[in-house]
């Protein structure tokens, strides 16, 4: 079903077969110029130019390209729909994002709530924008299980709350997982200029990648979440740090970011990679760091070019991601870092970034 300029719609009650085994074609990503509704041809639910639009108590599955995809639309609602065994493929055998949820190119005034999506290949909910930045929108109580990309991307947006979403087995199975992008998967991600939007009181397990990636995320929280891995370091092919920060954006600078009140545990290399200013990283308890055994055991990539001692750091304060963006004026404060050997590195410093420029006291590291 598709429908342009739509207003006051509500679709509910269905139960839709998307074919996937006949009418999937290996396809792979829309061009950077171009949306992705008007590149894949076979989803299940598209709206483009609407407002008012309400979708409830769906079951999709086997759908080739989206469930739904929602363009430049505002006043949104989608609510306790479930979808299974979706997405394609790209033409190499990975994931092409496709699977899930998108509203993209200023979608403003949305809710998604008490959603499930299981065997997802790509993402499961995500905004995404080339020009207009979605707004004012609300992402809670989510049930993800089995995806091959992110479980939740916030792209190019403002005034976005992540909440009381939970999630389990992110970056499975690593056959999925797009090699040719170096998508490594994540439970929250960003993209773009993301700002006033706040992670918080979301329960992440088994992720083969980042708990939280916050690429283009500035004047914003994340708070409350935790993200928790049992296995060993061979577990998690892709695995990586538990928090993020990046500055790929070019309208962004890495500034005002609260992360505290996050439990993180088990993670193949360090918790928290800061860049930029004036964050606070507060109250945190980060446990079984370093499952590698960095540096010693050399098989799990503990070398990074231009980054000494990342891989074996608690906490890594950088001087850039992208672009140059020294941690400076961070207050680093009442942390408890737990791992291997993080009695000796529980904070480590790039070239170019020094413990002097931050407010650093009172954190409790200890081996594991």
């Amino acid at each position: 079903m598709s429908c342009h300029h739509c207003h006051r719609i509500t679709v509910r009650n269905l139960s839709i077969d998307g074919n996937r085994a006949s009418l999937e074609r290996p396809v792979g990503l829309p061009p950077w110029n171009q949306t992705f509704s008007s590149f894949y041809s076979v989803n299940g639910l598209l709206f483009t130019d609407s407002d008012g639009i309400a979708i409830q108590d769906i079951a999709f599955r086997n759908m080739p390209a989206f469930a739904v995809l929602i363009c430049h639309s505002r006043l949104v609602r989608i609510d306790g729909i479930q979808i299974s065994d979706s997405g394609s493929h790209a033409p190499k055998g990975w994931n092409n994002t496709t699977g899930g949820i998108l509203l993209e190119e200023g979608v403003a005034d949305f809710e998604i709530r008490n959603c499930t999506l299981r065997s997802i290949r790509g993402n499961g909910i995500w905004t995404h924008s080339i020009q207009m930045r979605n707004a004012g929108g609300l992402i809670a109580g989510n049930t993800f299980q089995e995806i091959g990309r992110d479980a939740i991307q916030v792209g190019h947006a403002t005034r976005i709350r992540v909440e009381s979403n939970r999630g389990s087995r992110i970056g499975f199975p690593a056959s999925e997982i797009d090699v040719d992008a170096l998508a490594t998967p994540v439970g929250i991600d960003t993209a773009g200029n993301v700002d006033a939007s706040v992670y918080q009181d979301n329960h992440f397990e088994e992720v083969n990648g980042k708990c939280f990636d916050l690429d283009g995320f500035h004047d914003g929280a994340v708070r409350n979440n935790t993200c928790v891995n049992r296995g060993a370091a061979g577990d998690y092919s892709w695995g990586n740090f538990g928090i993020v920060l990046n500055n790929a954006n070019p309208d962004m600078e890495s500034r005002n970011v609260v992360i505290e009140g996050n439990r993180i545990s088990g993670l193949r290399f360090g918790a928290i990679f800061l860049i930029g200013s004036a964050g606070t990283v507060r109250n945190n308890y980060l446990t079984r760091l370093n499952l590698a055994h960095c540096p010693e055991n050399a098989r799990f990539g503990c070398d990074v070019r231009g980054q000494p001692g990342l891989t074996e750091s608690g906490i890594y304060l950088a001087s850039r991601g992208e672009r140059p963006s020294p941690a400076r004026g961070n207050l680093i404060e009442d942390n408890v870092i737990r791992g291997w050997k993080m009695k000796t590195h529980c904070i480590g410093f790039a070239p170019g970034a020094r413990a002097s420029d931050n407010t650093i006291r009172r954190n409790e590291c200890s081996d594991e």
